[in-house]
């Protein structure tokens, strides 16, 4: 009797999205980072959330400064638009980025080092400004390009590998946020895959500066006992304010909870971001809420996660600035440029 080989069934086509492209496509370059690496688990959902919102690629420019957070953007994206920039001054390339195209979405990705340390006046000032982008803090406590140092954002308390302990304060990037007036302040933990791809996808949908502080442990230089960015410090001390659902403009919004247990929160786009309450009475839309819980956080040891602060009606710097719907760098020079007849109206007025 002769046997007969079963033939293997056909391979399983990857999923799509709307624009028909997989998730691959939404990959970039294969990460050089330490295996384990927090920030490499922030990218996996950076991926998701825009193959999931059917971005296109090519119409996303990503940006950076320096460190390894500042590595991340090669790993996402290829398609995309992308400019590393020198230490600290990211805002201001994504400034003049905005400026010359506001049809792209931008993202950029910082270390608290970038941020909190050289990089903070510009922080701030972006911030100020409101340009419309989604800034990803990869919070690690520590440089890890110049082999561990405490960075600006390591708690008090907290001790290096070799059992230094951190006397300074730490600045709180999210409670910086607030103040200076951002209008989306959320923080999340890179360990935390489904609450974090929510958060990208809300930050994308808001219209102005959204700033995501997302706790990404550094494995080789942070993730001992004694350090309060390590993912077992990280796992216990997560106080989430609530469960998230992110809900794109184009499908359809519907409530399946009990009345007063949920809060909808709408984006400029019509997005909704669906906050779930696990026992906390916290209104995100609330500013000095926000501040006092941020500031109990501390007091109480815990990492306070989710949406912190949120504020639709902030105009951004595209309205302030009454910008033109033709990208500047499209426009020709003759758009540009004043009319003779124009300039010797401005100079006669001056004699």
């Amino acid at each position: 009797m002769v046997e007969t080989a079963t033939p293997s069934p056909a391979p399983k086509a990857p999923a799509t999205n709307k624009l028909n492209l997989t998730l691959a496509d939404y990959k970039g370059s294969p990460s050089t980072l330490c295996d384990g690496c927090g920030h490499d688990a922030i990218t996996s959902q950076i991926i998701k959330a825009f193959w999931e919102l059917s971005i296109e690629p090519h119409q996303v420019a990503k940006l950076s400064g320096i460190g390894c957070s500042s590595k991340t953007p090669a790993y996402f994206l290829s398609r995309a638009h992308g400019f590393n920039s020198v230490h600290g001054r990211m805002p201001s390339v994504a400034t003049g980025t905005h400026m010359a195209n506001h049809k792209l979405i931008t993202i950029g990705v910082s270390g608290d080092g970038d941020t909190a340390s050289i990089g903070l006046g510009q922080f701030g000032h972006l911030i100020r400004r409101n340009i419309p982008m989604v800034y990803i803090v990869e919070n690690n406590g520590v440089y890890g390009l110049t082999k561990g140092q405490f960075s600006a954002t390591a708690d008090v308390g907290s001790t290096l590998k070799d059992g230094t302990v951190n006397r300074q304060s730490a600045i709180d990037l999210c409670g910086l946020a607030i103040e200076l007036g951002c209008g989306f302040v959320a923080r999340s933990f890179a360990g935390d895959p489904k609450q974090l791809v929510a958060l990208i996808k809300a930050a994308l949908a808001h219209e102005g500066t959204a700033v995501l502080d997302v706790i990404s442990p550094c494995v080789t230089f942070n993730n001992h006992e004694g350090s309060t960015k390590s993912y077992k410090h990280a796992k216990e001390m997560d106080r989430p304010l609530h469960e998230l659902g992110f809900i794109p403009f184009y499908e359809q919004i519907t409530v399946d909870y009990e009345p007063g247990t949920v809060q909808d929160v709408e984006m400029h786009d019509g997005s909704h971001l669906r906050l779930k309450k696990l026992g906390h009475d916290y209104d995100p839309t609330d500013r000095f809420a926000a501040d006092r819980a941020i500031h109990q956080s501390h007091k109480d040891g815990t990492l306070l996660t989710g949406l912190l602060f949120h504020d639709k009606d902030l105009p951004s710097w595209t309205q302030l600035n009454n910008l033109v719907d033709q990208p500047l760098s499209r426009l020709s020079q003759e758009q540009l440029r004043p009319k003779k007849e124009v300039l010797d109206e401005i100079m006669k007025s001056l004699t």
